[in-house]
């Protein structure tokens, strides 16, 4: 079975806590709308959800309500919180968009944006286990356990207390399993828990995971779930993470692209895109950057210091060195660019190429054609966008200007130098030159008159 045919066994709810400052970020963009890999981490994060099938997303907000709003699209409800009194209140300010719900409620942060929907699965399934716990809160054991929460368990998982660092002994300090503020509650047990927590603490707040110890002083049990894999986890609250958490991700893209069949000459300068899909035998060399938006079909050959996003290479195509594809280019089988050659909105045919020194925007090159060096695809007058067309085969001679809209016909050739205003016939040559001027002599007397002219200057006292 694939993640998506996995349904957890209850109607599921997702409240997503966004509420933070982000003051370490120093930004006007809300904190969790910082992207990686060219997506948002909230996107991220909801993309896990998504797997998960959740029928109510809710997204807890403070400042930046309107980026948010704009961000999501309509796919979460969103609920404020004013003032921010802590992460348990936090949630509180979801009961309204969870009226009438019934199912399990999974808390989630948008500044943890890695957490794997078969990690989620894990959680949902441990709280729907023989014991019936009343909360599951997932931990982690990092290398270095700082001043994360503690999380305090039997061996068999059994929680038997929760404490934040501030509010932790130094005994309980040493426990090395913390907590990742991700947990998964029943909903008709969490808001009735919500209520009973106060905040008499070291940061007169109202914490989450105390409903966790307000439940084990009732009798009931809760239990951790433990990821192996802490960087799953971590929160980006600055640009260091930020830059800390694209690292990782690119790292881990990396190793996936060539365990599938691509090839990459110098792995740690490729950066990959959210969204890239590679197909086999690709072969991708150094400092290449994909955009979103990329498909690379089998065979192809990305060469050095190329950019690229929105394209599609079909099989056997090459880009590069140095080339932009931008949003729309297409190249079909066995199609190339080369240096310095931009592409947008533009498809070039099967077998076609564009080898240097060119831009082609808002174009059609068909199969076969051959566009010279220094070409370019006159498309805008400052308003609006015109379209060139070029047919199979045709020839472009190198410095040529098409000034769209412009039709080149099949088989046709268009001399060097020439600006093309008007549409060429199949089969037609188009030279559009000014008259040449021959002037015998001229340069022989013009070098003899200035050599003259300089040495009298140099004899001057």
């Amino acid at each position: 079975m694939t993640e998506t045919d996995v349904r957890p066994a209850a109607p599921l709810a997702v409240v997503i806590l966004a509420a933070g400052q982000g003051t370490r970020m120093k930004s006007d963009k809300h904190k969790v709308l910082h992207p990686i890999a060219g997506r948002p981490m909230l996107l991220h994060l909801m993309s896990s959800v998504d797997a998960l099938g959740a029928a109510r997303k809710v997204v807890v907000v403070g400042s930046g309500r309107n980026q948010l709003e704009a961000a999501v699209g309509g796919e979460a409800a969103l609920a404020v919180q004013d003032p921010q009194l802590g992460t348990g209140h936090a949630v509180q300010q979801a009961e309204a968009a969870l009226a009438g719900f019934e199912g399990d409620v999974l808390i989630l942060y948008g500044d943890v944006p890695f957490v794997r929907p078969e990690t989620l699965r894990a959680m949902l399934e441990r709280l729907h286990a023989a014991d019936e716990p009343a909360v599951v809160v997932l931990g982690f054991e990092p290398d270095d356990a700082l001043q994360y929460g503690r999380v305090l368990a039997h061996d068999d998982g059994r929680i038997a207390k929760m404490v934040e660092f501030k509010d932790a002994t130094d005994q309980e300090r040493a426990c090395t399993l913390c907590n990742s503020g991700l947990m998964a509650v029943r909903s008709d047990d969490l808001f009735p828990l919500l209520a009973r927590v106060g905040n008499g603490n070291a940061q007169g707040e109202y914490y989450l995971v105390d409903i966790v110890n307000i439940a084990n002083s009732e009798g009931r049990a809760c239990a951790v779930v433990t990821t192996d894999d802490p960087d799953e986890v971590a929160g980006i609250n600055s640009r260091a993470e930020l830059a800390e958490a694209e690292a990782r991700w690119q790292r881990r893209r990396r190793l996936g692209a060539m365990a599938e069949g691509a090839s990459l000459v110098a792995p740690e300068t490729v950066w990959f895109a959210w969204d890239t899909e590679l197909g086999r035998d690709v072969t991708i060399e150094p400092n290449v950057v994909f955009g979103p938006g990329v498909k690379i079909g089998d065979g192809v050959t990305i060469k050095a210091f190329s950019h690229l996003a929105g394209a599609t290479l079909a099989h056997g195509a090459e880009a590069g060195p140095f080339a932009r594809l931008r949003p729309g280019a297409v190249l079909e089988e066995g199609a190339k660019v080369g240096n310095f050659v931009e592409v947008k909105a533009a498809t070039l045919g099967k077998g076609a190429k564009a080898s240097h020194l060119t831009y082609l925007g808002d174009a059609e090159i068909g199969a076969g054609a051959n566009i010279g060096a220094g070409t370019i695809t006159c498309n805008y007058d400052g308003y609006f966008k015109y379209r060139t067309i070029i047919g199979e085969r045709a020839f472009i001679g190198s410095n040529s200007a098409l000034i769209a809209p412009v039709r080149i016909g099949a088989d046709a050739i268009v001399a060097a130098g020439s600006a093309v205003s008007r549409d060429v016939a199949d089969g037609e040559l188009r030279m559009v030159r000014a008259e040449q001027l021959v002037k015998p002599g001229w340069a022989d007397r013009f070098h003899d008159a200035m050599k003259k002219k300089k040495a009298e200057r140099k004899a001057q006292p």
